[in-house]
């Protein structure tokens, strides 16, 4: 599967904005997809997670309570709603995928997805 991400920008803090992951070459309803980001200086962070059902979603601390991953199996597509932004959500986050549809033991590393997409700037200032 390709994937391709989109929906990044500069917001100011407490703005929301949503991000699309649109897959091509093969249905993305195989697949697990997570969120991770990355800012210059530190590596790949895991941010969200979702089964290819949609039935199990996993977050990390730090945006719990202000992200929502979703997926549109009938669009191809994965979401991450990100309300009540940071500056220190800036970064650039990419989608990945990995073909399983277990609900369960969802990944949290990025060695755990083999497919990834290249990426979309989200800025946000104070």
């Amino acid at each position: 599967v390709q994937l391709q991400a989109s929906g990044g920008g500069l917001v100011q803090a407490g703005d929301s904005l949503r991000l699309s992951c649109t897959g091509s070459r093969d249905t993305l309803a195989n697949y697990q997809v997570g969120w991770f980001r990355q800012d210059p200086g530190t590596g790949r962070e895991f941010v969200a997670v979702i089964s290819s059902s949609g039935r199990a979603t996993e977050y990390t601390d730090s945006v719990k309570g202000r992200f929502t991953i979703s997926r549109d199996n009938a669009k191809n597509t994965v979401y991450l709603q990100m309300n009540n932004l940071k500056p220190e959500d800036t970064a650039v986050y990419l989608c990945a995928a990995d073909k399983t549809t277990l609900d369960y033991g969802l990944g949290h590393t990025h060695y755990e997805f083999g497919h990834w997409g290249q990426g979309t700037q989200v800025t946000v200032s104070s």
